[in-house]
C-alpha cells in the first residue's frame, strides 16, 4: 500500500468507506506558546494553600486567602497581577523556617505638637498619614499611629506600642527569614510632607531576620511543568546556587524546559556589586534597586511581570523603557550614568526615572559575564537573547514532533510511493529552511543565506533512526545605542 495509514488497517473485508482524520498538517506557522509564570514565596500559617505545591492565582483577593493576608506571596501576587493580568500566574509556596527569625524596626516619635499638621510614615511602600493637634505628645501621637498600621491586615508588619516605651512602636514583619530586612521605613517621601512643629521621628531599620525557607522544597514543587519565568525573593546563596543547579538542568537538552529566574537586590551600590560579581548565572537576571520604599521581592515581581508581558508577545524586542508602578528612590539617591554603567559590567540590570517619576527598565541583563576560562563573554548578555533562543527551540521543536510524529526515515534519494510516511535530510532540512523563513519575518533571525550555506542534516553512521542537526542561527539584536558624530561648519 502506497498511503501510510494511522489507523485503517490492510487486512480488512468488511465494507465500505473509512475515513480518518491526520492532524499532522492541520496547522500552519508556529502555534502561540502559553507563557507560565510562577512566583515562588513565603506563606503564613493563617494561609490555606498547601506549602510546597504549586498552583494557579487568579486575583490578589485569592492570593490572600491562600497565602494569609500579610504574607510575601500574597504582596507578590498583588504586585505581579497590578503590572500583568494576561499570562498564566501560579504560585509556589513556602513555610517559613522553624529557625528563622522575624525581622524588627522601631518608629520612634519624639516632641510634642505646637502646631497641627500631619505626620507621614512610609512602611514598605505604604504611606500611613496620621493627623497631629496642637499639644498630641510623642505618645499620644505613637499611639494614633499604631492603631492606623495595625489596622492594615495586608501590610507584611505588625506595629504594637513598646510597653516600656509608649512613644515608640515597635514593627516586627510577619515572616521569618533574611527578606524582612528589605522592608523599608521611611518619613516624608512625598514632596510637600513634613514634620509637625515640634515634633520629630527616629526610624530603627528592619533587620534581625535570618533564614529563609529551604529552597529545596521549592524546587521539589517545580514538577516537571513548564515554567518559562521564575520569581524568586530569596537572594542567599545557598538558595541561588540550588535554584541555578535546577534551572541548568531543566534548560539542557534532555528537558528542554524553559526557565528565567528574576531577582532583585536592594542595598549601596557597593552591596549590590559585590553581590552580583560573586555570581555568573545565564538563567538569572538581578535589577538592583537602590534605596526604595518598596522590598526587593516586590522589584523582582513587578521587573518580571513587566518584561514577560512583552517578552512573551515578541522575545527579540528590547524591554527597554517598560514603565514599572514602584515607588523610586529619592533624587539624592538615584545612581547616575556611571554608576548604573558599573551595574551593568556587574551583572546587574538597571532601571531610570522617567519625567513621570516612574521607574522605567533601562537595561535587562543576566547575571552571566564570563566564560569557563575566566574571560568576558557577552553570548548570554541580554535577556532577550534568552527568551529568542527559548522561542526557537519551542518552535524547531513543535514542527518536527507535530508534523512528523510516526515517520519512517530514510536516505536522500529513495524511490517511494507518494504519501509515505517518510522523511529523509533533504526533506528534514528543507523544512528547516521553511521554519527560518518564518521566524526571519517575524524579526527574529537574520541572514537565511548564512542560515542555508552552513545548515548541515545528516542521517547518523552508527544509528539509522537518528537524524544529526547542526544549525547556525543568527539571532537579531535590538536597538540599544545610537551614535551620531556631528561635523558642523561655520
Amino acid at each position: 500500500m502506497a498511503i501510510s495509514y494511522n489507523d485503517i488497517p490492510n487486512a480488512n473485508r468488511v465494507p465500505l468507506a473509512y475515513i480518518e482524520f491526520d492532524n499532522s498538517k492541520a496547522t500552519s506557522g508556529t502555534p502561540a506558546q502559553l507563557h507560565k509564570v510562577l512566583i515562588v514565596g513565603t506563606k503564613l500559617t493563617s494561609g490555606t494553600a498547601v506549602a510546597g505545591q504549586a498552583l494557579r492565582v487568579l486575583n490578589a483577593s485569592q492570593a490572600k486567602e491562600l497565602f494569609g493576608r500579610g504574607s510575601q506571596l500574597a504582596r507578590m501576587v498583588e504586585v505581579f497581577k497590578a503590572h500583568n493580568s494576561t499570562l498564566d500566574l501560579w504560585a509556589l509556596p513556602l513555610d517559613e523556617s522553624d529557625s528563622g527569625a522575624k525581622a524588627t524596626g522601631k518608629v520612634k516619635v519624639g516632641g510634642t505638637a505646637s502646631g497641627v499638621g500631619v505626620l507621614s510614615v512610609m512602611i514598605g511602600g505604604v504611606n500611613f498619614k496620621q493627623s497631629v493637634s496642637i499639644g498630641d505628645t510623642a505618645a499620644t501621637i505613637a499611639a494614633k499611629l499604631q492603631k492606623l498600621v495595625a489596622a492594615n491586615h495586608d501590610i507584611v508588619v505588625t506595629a504594637e506600642v513598646d510597653p516600656s516605651q509608649t512613644d515608640t512602636i515597635n514593627l516586627t514583619c510577619r515572616f521569618k527569614g533574611e527578606c524582612g530586612n528589605d522592608i523599608d521605613i521611611r518619613t516624608n517621601y512625598y514632596a510637600g510632607e513634613s514634620y509637625p512643629s515640634g515634633i520629630s521621628v527616629q526610624i530603627t531599620k528592619m533587620s534581625g531576620g535570618a533564614v529563609n525557607p529551604d529552597m529545596s522544597a521549592a524546587i521539589t514543587g517545580f514538577g516537571a511543568e513548564w515554567w518559562n519565568y521564575i520569581v524568586n525573593p530569596f537572594t542567599d546563596t545557598e538558595s541561588l546556587n540550588l535554584l541555578r543547579a535546577e534551572l541548568v538542568k531543566r534548560w539542557g537538552p534532555m528537558q528542554q524546559i524553559d526557565g528565567l529566574c528574576f531577582i532583585a537586590k536592594r542595598g549601596t551600590h557597593a552591596e549590590a556589586t559585590t553581590f552580583a560579581e560573586l555570581r555568573n548565572d545565564y538563567l538569572f537576571t538581578a535589577l538592583a534597586t537602590n534605596n526604595v520604599p518598596q522590598p526587593a521581592y516586590e522589584w523582582a515581581t513587578a521587573y518580571c511581570a513587566t518584561a514577560s508581558q512583552s517578552l512573551a508577545i515578541d522575545p527579540a524586542r528590547p524591554v527597554q523603557t517598560l514603565v514599572m508602578d514602584l515607588l523610586p528612590p529619592a533624587m539624592s539617591d538615584r545612581w547616575d550614568y556611571t554608576a548604573r554603567n558599573t551595574l551593568l559590567y556587574s551583572g546587574l540590570s538597571t532601571y531610570t526615572v522617567n519625567a513621570n517619576n516612574q521607574a522605567q527598565i533601562e537595561t535587562a541583563i543576566t547575571m552571566y559575564r564570563k566564560n569557563a576560562f575566566g574571560e568576558m563573554d557577552e553570548s548570554y548578555l541580554y535577556i532577550e537573547t534568552i527568551a529568542t533562543l527559548s522561542y526557537l527551540r519551542y518552535a524547531i521543536r513543535q514542527r518536527i514532533t507535530s508534523k512528523y510524529p510516526r515517520h519512517k526515515l530514510a536516505n536522500d534519494g529513495i524511490r517511494v510511493a507518494p504519501g509515505q510516511a517518510i522523511v529523509t535530510p533533504k526533506i528534514i532540512r528543507n523544512e528547516l529552511l521553511a521554519l527560518f523563513t518564518e521566524q526571519e519575518f517575524k524579526g527574529l533571525v537574520e541572514d537565511f543565506d548564512e542560515f542555508s550555506k552552513t545548515l548541515l542534516v545528516e542521517r547518523d553512521q552508527d544509528n539509522k533512526c537518528r537524524l544529526n542537526v547542526l544549525s547556525g542561527e543568527n539571532v537579531v539584536n535590538q536597538f540599544r545605542f545610537y551614535a551620531h558624530a556631528i561635523q558642523f561648519r561655520l
